[in-house]
């Protein structure tokens, strides 16, 4: 038996391996960790495909497994981080009775559910071999973990941070704690719908060197990095926002 048949499997629990840990951090008040964790997974999990198609190892096992762990890593990972914060912030708020502030809590379990359903039917859709219909976990996975750390005091190491200060702690620290959980549930619910959507979204793989066949990857890619240098985590946030309104717009044209 070939050793190097394994080796993309032995990937996508590397993949796993980083969602678990991200989990953990997320629920110990650890939002920098647990964004740093899904941020391995999601480089993990764009290796154990190359190396599948590299070594000429593709299996229904593997993509079982990939699907698996990807509802850890961009599924329950970003849930977990939501429910923390949420938690935190309605334990602030001082409710005529304790159940109204636990029911705000149920927004963080949509991003698994709908990721779940996300996962199921990118499985079963031949039309996405070489794009995505609806918004791909790992993008909404970064989506959230960037913004909820960014939305932490202190919570970015200085390396992290960009150019430009996005101070969003102090902008939601004049918001009152109500505001923020309506918001923060209203997003959940509209961006997990945007898993599911029938809206067409490119692939970041390159199909040749030509323009006229990667015009939107040429776009996207160094503008995303321009965002993370001047904004940081922030330009994170920003990135996504800018490839679903790309994809949209692509559709349109």
């Amino acid at each position: 038996m070939k050793l190097q048949k394994h080796v993309p499997n032995a990937l996508t629990c590397a993949n796993l391996l980083c969602g678990c840990y991200a989990c953990i951090l997320a629920l110990s008040g650890h939002p920098a960790g647990a964004m740093a964790a899904i941020f391995a997974a999601a480089g993990f999990d764009f290796v154990d495909g190359l190396a599948a198609r590299l070594l000429n190892a593709c299996s229904p096992i593997g993509k079982d497994l990939d699907s698996l762990a990807d509802m850890v890593s961009f599924g329950v990972a970003p849930g977990m981080m939501l429910f923390d914060f949420l938690d935190r912030t309605q334990k602030t708020v001082d409710w005529s009775h304790p159940v109204c502030g636990k029911l705000f809590l149920a927004a963080a379990f949509v991003i698994p559910v709908f990721s779940a359903l996300r996962l199921a039917r990118f499985n079963n859709d031949a039309r996405q071999q070489t794009s995505f219909i609806g918004l791909p976990v790992p993008a909404h996975a970064l989506f959230w973990a960037s913004l909820l750390c960014l939305a932490e005091p202190s919570a970015s190491p200085a390396f992290l941070q960009g150019w430009f200060d996005v101070d969003l702690p102090a902008a939601a620290g004049r918001i009152s704690p109500v505001a923020v959980l309506s918001v923060a549930g209203g997003l959940s619910v509209s961006s997990s719908l945007l898993l599911v959507s029938n809206i067409p979204m490119f692939s970041l793989k390159f199909k040749s060197p030509k323009w006229k066949d990667n015009r939107l990857q040429y776009t996207f890619l160094p503008t995303a990095l321009g965002l993370m240098l001047c904004f940081g985590i922030g330009g994170i946030t920003v990135s996504i926002l800018l490839y679903v309104l790309l994809s949209i717009f692509n559709g349109r044209t």
